[in-house]
């Protein structure tokens, strides 16, 4: 049986994305791009999930996500990008720390100016009494960190895990 053009080609996206998450596990950050970057067609999106012990973390990953949003919408414009934060990390973006962390914020703010939004997890938040009001407007505060991930991905999006390399 021959299928139409249109149902080769959404399976022919499909595999490609399968192979890509596949692969995307045991590569390096800009390695798993760099992948995505050498795709004849883009993704629906790309979310990247940061999950850290260290609350300094976004000390080197927001930055890294910044330099990855910017080769992503070079080679595919239309590209839905986002960032989930759900571990200890997220912290350093609450307001309170927003004056130690000036740069880190700015970035942040950036990030979310040019489409690109960035998600902590209220219920991380919430074992540490945090909640919605404790983190400036320009951070979404999502009920858990982990189901948004699996939202992005039911969407379309491609899971880059971001690890310190």
């Amino acid at each position: 049986m021959r299928l139409s053009g249109q149902t080769d080609y959404l399976i022919s996206i499909l595999l490609s994305g399968l192979l890509l998450i596949a692969t995307t596990a045991q590569a390096g950050n800009q390695a798993a791009i760099e992948q995505l970057l050498g795709l004849d067609d883009a993704p629906f999106g790309v979310v990247f999930e940061i999950v850290e012990r260290d609350e300094d973390a976004l000390q080197w990953a927001i930055p890294a996500i910044d330099r990855y949003v910017r080769q992503l919408r070079e080679r595919f414009p239309d590209i839905g990008l986002a960032v989930v934060s759900h571990g200890r990390e997220e912290f350093a973006l609450l307001k309170s720390r927003q004056a130690d962390s000036a740069p880190l914020h700015q970035a942040v703010r950036s990030l979310v100016s040019d489409d690109v939004p960035v998600l902590v997890c209220g219920t991380h938040a919430s074992w540490r009494n945090k909640d919605a009001d404790d983190f400036p407007d320009y951070v979404d505060v999502t009920p858990a960190g982990p189901t948004a991930i699996r939202n992005y991905e039911a969407m379309g999006y491609v899971l880059i895990e971001l690890k310190k390399e």
